[in-house]
């Protein structure tokens, strides 16, 4: 379980603004291309652990302010969805 633990939180923090849209159009969550860049500027390279509830907590903290709190409650629930 740790290995898929490591793939998912490496993908993470080393996410594109392109792996983003990708995702959001996949999962059905509104973002537009400038919000996608300024979230990947975000998570890039911060070690972010999203298997970590109060890390993940703080970093659905930080979208919110970037895409809003709709987009950043579906981008949560996505997280959820990855840790299970």
């Amino acid at each position: 379980m740790k290995l898929f633990e490591n793939v998912v939180n490496y993908k993470i923090n080393n996410i594109t603004p392109e792996d983003i849209l990708k995702y959001s159009k996949q999962f059905n969550i509104s973002i537009n291309s400038d919000q996608a860049k300024q979230v990947a500027r975000l998570v890039k390279g911060r070690g972010i652990n999203i298997f970590n509830d109060k890390e993940r907590a703080q970093l659905v903290k930080e979208v919110a302010k970037i895409t809003g709190p709709d987009v950043a409650k579906e981008v949560n629930q996505l997280f959820i969805q990855f840790t299970k």
